[in-house]
């Protein structure tokens, strides 16, 4: 009896374990399942609705875009979209679809599915639910500034886009992850509900289920159109919001896979003989951002003195262990377009008092400033960077309350422009200035990405100018004369561009962390 027990809770035990195998030559036994730990849920699997990192590292995985991003690059090769085509003008598309591709509810990816996609994005500005969509092409249908004319199937296998101007960042923004193509079946079907209780794509793995806060499980497409992948049988993203406690569950073997990684961690891994870091390819920025439409934010001269009174070497130096670089720019170096003449806001109280003096609020002033629940790539410690700020702020007599509040919540509000001043960041989607500049800083984003809700029309005419220039020099200057104004308006204080790392199983091979923070989990498996 006393053998049949063990033998039953051995069964049991086993059956509990997140990392199943399967059989291999010789009867060897290989892992199949990787479990992957972040610090937050994600707040939806529709990529067309979400901003935030955390929701694009699982629909990445369950959707394809027509072209896609090459290595661990930003350049564009095919997806979906196997060849197109560009006029002479530089204002048709036409794009050659792969046959046989299904959706994983078994239904046929098709150009009439690509126009349904399209459709539902550029005519839901009445839904506010479509942020990145106005962010990138200009508006939605009907708003002076968009830029696609018309998405028409030309046939099964050939899709058409009509722009009403030249747009130099027309592919790369394709390849985004907001710009998958779901089941036009799946959306119609669940309505509101669609991105909660389903998920359907064309991509390596398939939605499985969500336990709110804690899992959301993928199983393999068998029917993938990339022949031999994915690798892996099961992906697992399980929330772990506290750094050190997740990197615990990883060394415990409770997950196999972390991002978040703290700094000052980073040391001690390069010399555990179980575990490998893996370094993304920096293409970030964190900031602290003002509401330029609350006061008393709206004056220049407030939002140049907080920008004096902010330590960003020592913020790198305490809180990153100096792995990043202070950031003068709203967008890192190795962007083309960069401005590396403009001279950074110097570490200097007695320039900010004085600033603070000529807006009229010599006494300083009583504020709120948001900071993040969680941690994120490019701000592994945002309370602790928050006081670190407040402290400072507090030198210079301005009492800023820090307010911290769940996730999804903390970026509605803040996209809504409810918070005076809060801490933010970015991970480039596509690798082009007009990702940072347009998409966070343009009037034509407030309401979506542009938190700050700042509006000038000087910087929108060469964005927009910069969008149309096909010449990458020109265009490089226009993004340089912008940068040199925004500099000067100072809606953010652009703190620091980050070096992420994340650490994982010494066994997991295939695994190449990708700049934008969203990684295809395709080529992944374990030795």
């Amino acid at each position: 009896m006393a053998l049949s027990i063990v033998f039953i809770l051995s069964i049991a035990l086993t059956g509990c374990s997140s990392n199943e195998s399967s059989s291999g030559s010789g009867g060897s036994k290989k892992q199949t399942t990787l479990v992957f730990g972040r610090g937050a849920d994600s707040t939806s699997l529709d990529p067309a609705v979400v901003t935030d990192g955390e929701s694009f590292k699982v629909t990445k995985n369950i959707y394809d875009t027509l072209v896609e991003y090459k290595g661990q690059t930003t350049d564009v090769g095919p997806g979906l979209a196997e060849s197109w085509d560009i006029s002479d003008d530089g204002l048709t598309y036409t794009f050659h679809l792969r046959d046989g591709v299904k959706f994983h509810d078994g239904t046929d990816f098709n150009a009439k599915a690509v126009v349904f996609n399209f459709d539902r994005w550029m005519t839901g500005k009445k839904s506010g639910k479509f942020a990145y969509y106005p962010s990138m092409f200009g508006g939605f249908k009907g708003d002076k500034g968009h830029i696609i004319e018309s998405v028409t199937a030309k046939d099964d296998s050939t899709v058409v886009f009509k722009l009403k101007r030249p747009s130099a960042p027309f592919l790369k923004d394709l390849a985004m992850s907001p710009f998958a193509i779901a089941s036009p079946t799946a959306v119609k079907k669940y309505g509101k509900d669609y991105g909660r209780k389903a998920a359907v794509g064309t991509g390596p793995f398939k939605f499985k289920d969500w336990k709110s806060k804690d899992t959301i499980t993928l199983v393999k497409n068998d029917d993938y159109w990339r022949k031999g992948q994915p690798k892996l049988n099961k992906v697992i993203f399980k929330v772990i919001p506290d750094n050190t406690a997740r990197l615990n569950a990883l060394k415990n073997g409770e997950i196999d896979l972390m991002d978040g990684v703290n700094p000052s961690d980073i040391e001690s891994l390069k010399n555990n003989k179980d575990l490998e870091l893996f370094y993304r390819p920096p293409m970030n920025v964190g900031y602290l951002g003002f509401n330029v439409e609350k006061e008393p934010f709206n004056k220049k001269k407030v939002r140049q003195a907080l920008n004096h009174a902010i330590n960003k070497k020592a913020l790198i130096d305490s809180f990153f262990a100096g792995a990043g670089e202070p950031a003068k720019n709203p967008m890192p170096s190795n962007i083309a377009g960069y401005n590396d003449d403009i001279k950074p806001y110097d570490f200097d109280l007695k320039k900010a008092k004085k600033l603070l003096a000529e807006a009229g609020y010599p006494n300083g002033f009583k504020t709120e400033l948001w900071t993040m629940p969680n941690p994120r790539p490019y701000m592994p410690a945002p309370q602790k960077i928050a006081e670190a700020i407040q402290a400072n702020f507090k030198k210079i007599g301005v009492d800023a309350k820090i307010v911290t509040m769940e996730w999804s919540t903390y970026l509605e509000k803040v996209s809504k422009g409810e918070s005076p001043m809060f801490l933010l960041g970015w991970t480039g989607d596509n690798g082009d200035a007009d990702n940072f500049l347009y998409t966070l800083l343009d009037k034509d984003a407030i309401g979506s990405n542009n938190y700050s809700r700042y509006a000038n029309d000087k910087v929108h005419e060469l964005l927009i100018k910069a969008q149309s220039e096909t010449d990458e020099n020109k265009r490089n200057e226009l993004y340089k004369k912008a940068q040199v104004i925004i500099h000067e308006d100072a809606p953010w204080v652009p703190l620091v561009h980050s070096k992420p790392a994340l650490v994982g199983k010494k066994s997991i091979e295939g695994f190449k962390p990708h700049p934008t923070g969203s990684d295809k989990l395709n080529t992944v498996y374990f030795k």
